[in-house]
């Protein structure tokens, strides 16, 4: 027994302090995304959401995956929260390599969770499951750095300096750039959340391949625009925080189309 618990208690250590790659925008990120997708929900997603979250809302939903990586029995669900690659692809190469995917991912996961979510006599623990999930890794993948390279873990190997502190470039884009805002996630989605209805409607048709496609062309303009042990600070900021700010749109505009498309 002692074994046992003890196993348990290093294992929950080394998730405590796996790469932070299995967190995407950070709590601030996830809540805008969530925020803005929510004030897009139809009525009857609007309530079929309710009815599984109870209480709880889409923005504050968003980060249950990542405060959940404390708990071992949730282990299996790291490698959910993004898709890496190993080059470069077109668009048509994306959806081709999409298709034959056979790995545990973002991709896979989200397409399984979607089928799931649309049937009937899914249990209520699976709901709840499953809706958190989608909810997260459709916010993750649009973080550009959760489609970037498996030999750099997402950018996190690579270290700058954000101002004068040490940190990595995934963190940067998690978190660093949207806390440099110093507004809340609900100010923060009120600044952004301006979309027309006809540009919601093309985002809304766009295939979860297009929005990885397009994260992953980000993340290799952001590889290309640094180098290790970089300073990244005003002038960094203002170059991308208005990219961030579209990524954090997309998804919540994403979001709700997905989930509207869920609960028809």
């Amino acid at each position: 027994m002692k074994i046992n618990f003890l196993k348990k208690i290093i294992l929950g250590a080394a998730l405590l302090y796996a790469p932070a790659q299995v967190v995407a925008w950070g709590t601030q990120g996830h809540r805008i995304a969530g925020q803005i997708a929510d004030s897009y929900l139809s009525p009857k997603a609007h309530k079929a959401v309710q009815e599984i979250l109870g209480n709880e809302s889409v923005a504050i939903t968003s980060n249950w995956a990542d405060f959940i990586k404390s708990d071992p029995s949730f282990s299996y669900l790291y490698t959910w929260h993004f898709i890496d690659f190993d080059k470069p692809y077109t668009y048509d190469e994306m959806v081709a390599f999409l298709h034959t995917d056979k790995n545990t991912d973002a991709y896979t996961k989200l397409e399984f969770m979607i089928g799931e979510l649309k049937k009937k006599d899914l249990s209520k623990e699976n709901k709840l499951l499953y809706l958190r999930m989608v909810i997260h890794i459709v916010e993750d993948i649009h973080q550009p750095l959760h489609t970037g390279h498996t030999t750099d873990k997402g950018g996190n190997d690579i270290k700058v300096n954000w101002f004068n502190e040490p940190t990595n470039l995934h963190s940067v884009w998690d978190s660093k750039l949207i806390d440099f805002q110093q507004l809340s996630y609900t100010e923060y989605a009120t600044m952004i959340n301006h979309t027309t209805t006809v540009q919601r409607a093309a985002w809304q048709k766009e295939p979860v391949s297009k929005w990885i496609y397009d994260s992953s062309t980000l993340a290799d303009k952001i590889y290309n625009d640094v180098k290790p042990e970089d300073t990244l600070n005003y002038k960094y900021n203002f170059k991308y925080i208005s990219v961030v700010n579209e990524q954090l749109l997309k998804a919540g505009v994403h979001l709700a189309g997905l989930l509207n498309q869920i609960f028809a």
